[in-house]
């Protein structure tokens, strides 16, 4: 009866989406007050059915409901109670169904927080995102339902999550990534509301901005629970693989980037509209791509979740519809705006352009490396493997040059910056990054030049974002004060960039000086990693839940002091019968010690890899920091007060205000 339920929740949902896409629209278009009055109680209708039918499924794998095939399909009687909710996700239908209740919750946030806003343009908005709720509940509804009956013979048990995902980063790291790539749906619908009103200007940029801010807050966060998550659990000791579902990903990360920035100047100056409207429909389309290669069957991944040709097409569909059709009001309203700003050409405006082309041909170098061995597979044109030595050798300039960039543009001005002024103010940091690149040098023993590129400008971005927090500080009043003077927002950049100059750091260093071994090990044998001896002690049992494992016992030392005692696991689970390894790691701040037992040699002999991993924690205390950034910046106090007179003005005014913004 439940499962029925859900599924008449989702059909109820579908017509709820339907109305929502055209009534509002409707409302906006005709200048009817009471048709765009409906889209907020729409909004909440398609979230409340929407939640039903996720709590309907999670109750079904609860409470081990195996007449419903996706959970006879993803669940067992044995399977802990947490891993039995994460499972709702685990597998295509339902991770489908999470990411359509996060679209239908973003819809209802919108009609939440923007009550502020011209009601036009909020029910352009609300409509959008209606149009998007309709094509992905098409898609659950007719190809990926999750209630299905599992006909006409019911299992006695499961067969069980995938060992893989039986783990604390399935119920963190999808939710946290499917905000973020969900959230650009509401980016994106503001810049298609912002092109049908022909309202592209500094009030468009600066309601849009936060949620396009908190969006890409969430996608870092997911991005860095992943990478944590293949560290830890796969037993190699990689932090980032350019898996093609890695990369896909990082795509809309990377012009999600670009598209805040270029915000900001739309925001500021009220330059770059046309290119900010395309990099929200650019950023929200390569979120959709993302969708399509994991659950088309167009890649064998241990991220993909379907194979079926039916689903690929039906979202090859939704894709290129949704690219089309904004692309063409994009080409037929995007033209009409004028802009008459001008500023200097080491002005902030020109930084921050160059770091737009940067981030944009980063995003072009993954996607044609993600995307072009796939086309040649599909047209039978021979197998291409793209790995990690291209995007290395690649992407790493462009990240390089970006850091330089921001480093500079840091100190620049809006308008026009004097060279002279700009040339003494960036001599004593370049000095001090100099200096502070060359210690570590020292400190690693061993100069190598791509080390010495990525800490400097690791180290660069730092120097640069705190010599700048000290010159905003200035005040009659004292330092301290000065420090408050400053809004939310600057200090929720300033964790970005520091956050950005962590991670590049703990990528730079944990890739030039972590130290890795494949070893033959009996107990009582010792190794050396690094500065660290690993004695092998002890091999034993012991049994799980729903597995069994033998796991050993290694004393890690330095200079003959005893540090702590590892314990790896190799894992068989009792229902697939999958041997899983669990790597045992001591953590710390500015290294990792890294075990992992591999396969059995003889009786008492065991293959153990070993790894020395300097500064990898590093890698996700920098996406933290981002995120946290992202999240400062939202709350800052001109994201909260009523929309200015002028505003409200240019809803009526159309293209006049564009360009009184332009000129302003």
């Amino acid at each position: 009866m439940y499962p029925e339920l859900g599924q008449f929740s989702l059909i109820l949902a579908l017509l709820l989406a339907v109305l929502l896409s055209v009534v509002p629209l409707v409302g906006s278009v005709t200048g009817r007050d009471t048709l765009q009055a409906y889209a907020r109680p729409l909004s909440a209708g398609l979230f409340v059915f929407i939640a039903i039918a996720f709590g309907i499924l999670t109750h079904a794998f609860v409470t081990d409901d195996f007449s419903v095939a996706y959970v006879a399909n993803n669940s067992n009687s044995m399977l802990p109670w947490y891993y039995k909710f994460s499972a709702v996700w685990g597998g295509h239908e339902g991770s489908l169904l999470l990411w359509i209740l996060m679209l239908a919750g973003w819809t209802l946030a919108v009609a939440i927080f923007s009550r502020r806003l011209p009601s036009v343009m909020i029910a352009q908005v609300l409509s959008v995102m209606g149009i998007v709720s309709v094509g992905f509940l098409l898609f659950i509804i007719m190809t990926s339902n999750p209630f299905d009956r599992m006909l006409p013979n019911v299992p006695a048990d499961g067969a069980d999550l995938n060992p893989l995902l039986q783990d604390f980063g399935l119920i963190v790291h999808p939710p946290m990534l499917y905000m973020g790539y969900v959230g650009f749906s509401v980016a994106f619908a503001f810049a298609i509301a912002a092109l049908i009103n022909g309202r592209l200007d500094a009030a468009w940029a600066r309601w849009s901005r936060p949620w396009t801010t908190v969006a890409w807050a969430f996608l870092s966060l997911g991005i860095a629970l992943g990478s944590w998550w293949a560290y830890y659990e796969l037993g190699w000791g990689g932090w980032w693989f350019w898996d093609p579902v890695e990369n896909a990903s990082l795509l809309p990360w990377l012009s999600g980037t670009a598209l805040m920035h270029s915000l900001a100047v739309t925001e500021k100056r009220g330059v770059f509209k046309s290119w900010t409207v395309l990099l929200a429909i650019v950023t929200f389309s390569l979120s959709l791509l993302g969708t399509f290669l994991v659950r088309s069957g167009v890649l064998t991944s241990v991220h993909a979740f379907a194979s079926d040709p039916e689903r690929g097409t039906f979202l090859l569909a939704l894709l290129a519809i949704t690219i089309v059709s904004s692309l063409a009001l994009y080409a037929f309203r995007a033209p009409v705006v004028h802009v008459r700003a001008r500023y200097g050409s080491l002005s902030r405006e020109i930084f921050l352009l160059l770091n737009n082309v940067l981030l944009v041909a980063a995003t072009l170098l993954v996607m044609v490396g993600t995307l072009y061995p796939l086309v040649l597979d599909y047209l039978d044109m021979g197998r291409l493997s793209i790995g990690e030595p291209f995007f290395n050798l690649t992407f790493s300039p462009l990240a390089l040059a970006a850091g330089l960039l921001l480093g500079a543009g840091i100190f620049s001005r809006w308008k026009k910056t004097d060279g002279g002024w700009l040339g003494r103010k960036l001599l004593w940091p370049l000095a001090i990054s100099v200096v502070a690149t060359a210690a570590v040098m020292v400190t690693y023993g061993t100069f190598k030049p791509w080390a010495f590129a990525g800490c400097f400008v690791a180290i660069w971005v730092t120097v640069a974002t705190f010599w700048d927090l000290w010159d905003k500080s200035a005040s009659r009043k004292g330092r301290l004060q000065g420090l408050k003077r400053q809004s939310r927002s600057y200090y929720g950049m300033v964790l970005g960039h520091l956050g950005l100059a962590i991670t590049m750091a703990g990528a730079t260093v944990v890739s030039n000086y972590g130290v890795e071994r494949d070893v033959r090990m009996t107990p009582g044998d010792t190794a050396m990693i690094g500065d660290y001896q690993i004695q092998f002690t002890d091999i034993g049992e012991r049994r799980g839940q729903n597995f069994t494992a033998q796991y050993g016992s290694f004393d890690l030392s330095l200079d003959g002091q005893y540090v702590a005692t590892l314990h790896p696991e190799k894992r068989q689970y009792q229902v697939q019968r999958n041997v899983m390894t669990e790597a045992a790691i001591d953590a710390g701040l500015f290294r990792d010690v890294f075990v992992a037992i591999g396969e059995r040699i003889t009786d008492d002999a065991w293959a153990i890899r070993i790894q020395y991993k300097p500064l990898v924690r590093w890698l996700w205390l920098g996406a933290l920091f981002m995120a946290a950034g992202g999240f400062l910046a939202i709350a800052d106090r001109r994201y909260r007060i009523r929309e200015r007179v002028s505003d409200r003005q240019g809803i009526e005014s159309g293209r006049r205000g564009d360009v009184a913004e332009a000129m302003s």
